[in-house]
């Protein structure tokens, strides 16, 4: 799926990725480990009708969709405006601490995964994007320098790199900062731009969420959507698709399996 490249003619040097849905799928389910926590965090122990918590599940629902891509603490933020703001809850937290309770909550499945893994009942192969290690492979081959941003926290996006053996392929890997509230991916597109020396048609940015997407197009940079079904780990998601499309992706595919066209995109043509 496609939209007009501006970029065309181009070849890429250095191209910085999303992780977690562009690559890995450990942390496959995160909204549904987000969307009660929240509404628990909101609703508190208030007696709401059937139709408030419809509301509210809408709301949450609505809110987990366009704010994919960015980093926890702002999410959290806004939990702790919605509790404060509807009163329902008279416990009210502050973003951190309710950053912390998520945070406890999914790291339990990505922590489960990750023993699997070490026991040697499923492989890397089995939460990374199909086609992503041929892919990172033919880029490495052509001298093309490989970033990773992401919203996720720092020591955790290196250590789930490392555990699914990808961290090498990069030069440089950037998680949320530690109890700090700032976007990492921007950061890291600007530092590729103004310190690297990179222009900005000379920078691809692939990722699942519309934050990076935009990013990439308000400094000129070429921006791919991967559509991931972080189930199938292959094809299509249409929700993400219409996501990645409104943000104004140059292209859009579901997963790496088709490595010339990835390349075609990157301005670097097969043999």
């Amino acid at each position: 799926m496609t939209s007009s490249n501006s970029q065309a003619g181009t070849r890429i040097k250095a191209v910085l990725f999303d992780f977690d849905g562009t690559l890995s799928t450990l942390r496959a389910g995160w909204e549904e480990t987000m969307a009660p926590m929240m509404k628990v965090a909101i609703a508190g122990s208030a007696p709401l009708t059937p139709e408030q918590s419809a509301e509210l599940d809408r709301e949450i629902a609505a809110y987990i969709d366009q704010s994919t891509g960015i980093q926890t603490i702002f999410q959290m933020r806004w939990l702790a405006e919605q509790v404060a703001g509807k009163g329902w809850n008279p416990e009210v937290l502050g973003e951190w601490e309710y950053k912390a309770e998520y945070n406890r909550r999914l790291l339990e499945s990505v922590n489960a995964r990750i023993e699997r893994l070490r026991a040697g009942s499923l492989s890397a192969s089995d939460y990374l994007m199909k086609g992503s290690v041929p892919f990172l492979e033919e880029l490495r081959t052509r001298g093309i320098e490989m970033f990773v941003a992401s919203g996720t926290d720092h020591p955790d996006v290196v250590n789930e790199a490392e555990v699914l053996g990808v961290r090498h392929y990069f030069q440089d890997i950037a998680g949320a900062p530690v109890g700090r509230a700032d976007c990492s991916k921007e950061k890291v597109i600007a530092d590729l731009l103004e310190e690297k020396g990179f222009r900005g048609d000379e920078l691809a940015v692939i990722g699942d969420g519309k934050v990076e997407i935009r990013l990439a197009r308000e400094r000129g940079a070429l921006a791919l959507g991967i559509a991931s079904d972080e189930n199938r780990r292959e094809g299509i998601n249409p929700v993400k698709r219409e996501r990645l499309l409104a943000a104004g992706a140059h292209h859009i595919a579901g997963d790496f399996l088709n490595k010339g066209e990835w390349l075609e995109w990157l301005g670097w043509q097969t043999e």
